[in-house]
């Protein structure tokens, strides 16, 4: 036991840096190089050619042909002018001259020629007087110009790899340590604050991955009955349905260290540092385990491998999914390192690694339901301190079908910047409806110039979808109908009531096809022409007509015959002859003309509703269902759904009188217009 207290006693003290030696090596070199050197008193030529005729001068000594230094003779440091300066030696031991003065070394060439002759008429021997020429070398100056331009580079050096190695994590922007996993950690010091409670409309999700975190609280409950701790969780679902945010509450709730990085962070320029930021990120987790590990868009690195025809280019994150393959596959079942991800294109990833013991559980993380909805509101209206007491959570929930957490959210801050814009001190129900508004069709724009030919088009279109969609008994019901210009390009859009079903039947789609041709065809009935506001109508039923043609198989002359490529695998190479691509083709087209002719003879049979529509529209700009029950009656089909249900199912109860609700909204977008 006390061995082992001396060991790490012994690996706590610093241990001794020999770097020091060379740096103050170093230092004591510049500082001994920098000290002045002792020269003298300064003087100049005149003063030393007196001097010397005087034979006061026993040597002199030319330094880089630029500067002289004149050394006395014994006698002459005793002469009263001379005796400040005393013969001495430096620090060295070197001679300290008397005198010094810079030169110009022709012009003291022939001053000392003319000073000999000089000497030699007053038979005074030159001799007698040493003159040397030295040179004396600057290492000073030479080590800080070398050391300048070796800061210059190893600067710039750092600079390129500050920027390549950049981020959080553990590889910082080192070039040793850029093979380091740059995972952020969660641990005790720095806890997350978000929690299951504050996940909402993710019910199913959110009992699966509880249980991941049972599994490392307590191990054993499961364990001793022979069960083994899954190595993965993959989160899979659209974007903004909250799997980031789910495994942010599985941080919180953990208890345990927790690495979070994105899929991107193994991917660099070097040869080799995907991979090895893999090994060093499970070196780190086995080290703190139990843990968890979660790769965000884990798609940047799991992509399906052999599906380019440009096999070279992705070496290297190839290499990196093998890591990562052989890494989960390599440690214990015992180690309790958890490893999740998160995609929201799963049909893309490589088949090793969703297979059974690696990916042990795929939890699916859809957009919320009605329930849901009405859950993830009530999260995001907490914030908002002061609402109307008008503002109900199942309402607003029933007016968003389709729409998904991270939406929600953006609809309740921009009703509260809507209602502050406004200059109200409460956020009412209005606000949320502009909200939702600017969510689906973008900004309002009430003072884009349209001329009056423009408006009655665009009125005249977004009439044809009403009514097309209200005498279609499988289309879905139209709410809210409107011709103010919003977005960038959308003149009128128009917002439905879908029903949350998973399966649709072939009336369903062909209904919902004539509904979206309603546009174009009040264009050619009212008008004999037709406008290029259709644009997006067309597009999505061309789409729709196609699915239904070669994915659903829906047509009776292609058969039961689906060619979704969800893999990827038939790449650019069609899965049948050009013989049945026209046959697809004009079977699409029959389609399309059906749904057109169709729709067409629905509006010329209810043009006086389709014109009251219009005329209406003109003179509101905007009109609700109950808009449409006053001018053309009510729908001749049963539209109670289970939005009415769900929205009324309470409010009978707590009050004799029932609110009409004209604002339910659609997932469909919004039509666009020229």
């Amino acid at each position: 036991m006390n061995d082992q207290q001396n060991d790490k006693a012994q690996e706590k003290k610093p241990r001794f840096n020999p770097y020091w030696i060379y740096g103050l090596i170093v230092l004591a070199f510049i500082i001994i190089n920098l000290i002045p050197r002792e020269q003298g008193k300064p003087t100049n030529w005149n003063e030393v050619k007196k001097m010397v005729l005087q034979e006061e001068v026993s040597r002199m000594i030319v330094w880089n042909e630029s500067e002289v230094e004149v050394f006395l003779t014994k006698e002459a440091l005793d002469k009263e002018q001379h005796k400040k300066l005393k013969n001495t030696n430096d620090m060295f031991g070197g001679d300290v001259p008397q005198y010094y003065f810079e030169i110009e070394i022709d012009y003291f060439n022939r001053q000392w020629e003319a000073l000999q002759k000089e000497l030699a008429g007053k038979n005074i021997a030159s001799e007698a007087i040493n003159l040397e020429f030295k040179r004396r070398v600057d290492y000073t100056g030479q080590i800080f110009n070398w050391l300048f331009f070796i800061l210059i580079f190893v600067g710039f050096w750092m600079l390129v790899m500050r920027r390549v190695g950049s981020g959080g994590g553990g590889g910082g922007p080192n070039i040793f340590n850029i093979g380091r996993a740059r995972a952020q950690l969660f641990d005790k010091d720095t806890k997350v604050n978000i929690t299951f409670k504050d996940v909402a409309g993710l019910e199913e999700a959110k009992m699966e991955v509880m249980e991941v975190v049972d599994f490392l609280k307590n191990p054993k409950k499961y364990t001793n009955l022979g069960g083994k701790i899954p190595k993965g969780v993959l989160l899979v679902g659209p974007p903004g349905t909250g799997k980031t945010l789910l495994a942010k509450a599985v941080a919180g709730e953990a208890g345990v260290p927790f690495f979070s990085l994105s899929g991107s962070d193994f991917v660099e320029m070097f040869v080799g540092v995907g991979a090895s930021r893999v090994r060093d990120l499970f070196k780190q987790a086995k080290e703190k385990a139990p843990c968890i590990i979660f790769i965000d868009e884990i798609d940047a690195i799991g992509r399906a491998r052999g599906k380019n025809l440009v096999q070279s280019s992705n070496d290297e994150r190839e290499s990196t999914l093998n890591q990562l393959l052989a890494e989960m596959d390599g440690f214990g079942t015992d180690s309790g390192v958890i490893l999740m991800a998160a995609t929201n294109r799963p049909d893309i990833l490589d088949s090793a690694l969703l297979r059974p013991g690696r990916f042990d559980r795929q939890i699916s993380v859809d957009k919320p339901d009605l329930n849901g909805r009405e859950q993830i509101f009530k999260v995001h209206l907490k914030p908002l301190t002061k609402l109307d007491a008008d503002v109900d959570a199942r309402k607003l929930a029933a007016q968003t079908p389709g729409f998904a957490g991270a939406e929600i959210a953006n609809v309740c801050n921009e009703a509260a910047l809507i209602a502050a814009r406004k200059g109200k001190d409460q956020v009412d129900m209005q606000d949320f409806q502009d909200a939702i508004d600017r969510v689906i069709g973008g900004l309002e724009k009430k003072n884009k110039l349209i001329s009056p030919e423009e408006k009655e088009i665009v009125a005249y279109h977004e009439a044809g979808h009403a009514v097309a969609g209200w005498f279609l008994e499988h289309a879905d019901p139209l709410v809210k109908v409107s011709i103010v210009p919003r977005g960038v390009a959308a003149l009128g859009y128009a917002q439905y009531l879908p029903k949350e079903q998973f399966l649709y039947r072939t009336e369903q789609l062909l209904d919902t096809m004539c509904m979206t041709l309603g546009g174009r065809a009040a264009e050619d009935v009212f008008f004999g022409k037709v406008s290029t506001g259709a644009q997006n109508d067309l597009e999505r039923v061309t789409k729709l007509a196609y699915s239904m043609v070669t994915i659903y198989g829906m047509s009776e002359k292609v058969g039961n015959l689906s060619f979704y490529d969800a893999q990827g695998e038939y790449g650019y190479q069609k899965p049948y002859s050009e013989k049945t691509a026209e046959l697809i083709d004009g079977e699409v087209r029959e389609l399309v003309d059906k749904a057109y002719r169709r729709t067409k003879d629905m509006l010329i049979e209810h043009r006086q509703h389709a014109e009251a529509l219009a005329q209406e529209l003109l003179k509101k700009e905007v009109l609700f269902q109950a808009d449409l029950e006053r001018l053309i009656g009510k729908r001749p089909f049963n539209t109670k759904t289970t939005y009415d249900e769900f929205v009324n199912a309470d409010r009978e109860k707590e009050t004799p009188e029932t609110t009409q609700a004209p604002e339910v909204s659609e997932t469909e977008e919004p039509k666009t217009e020229a």
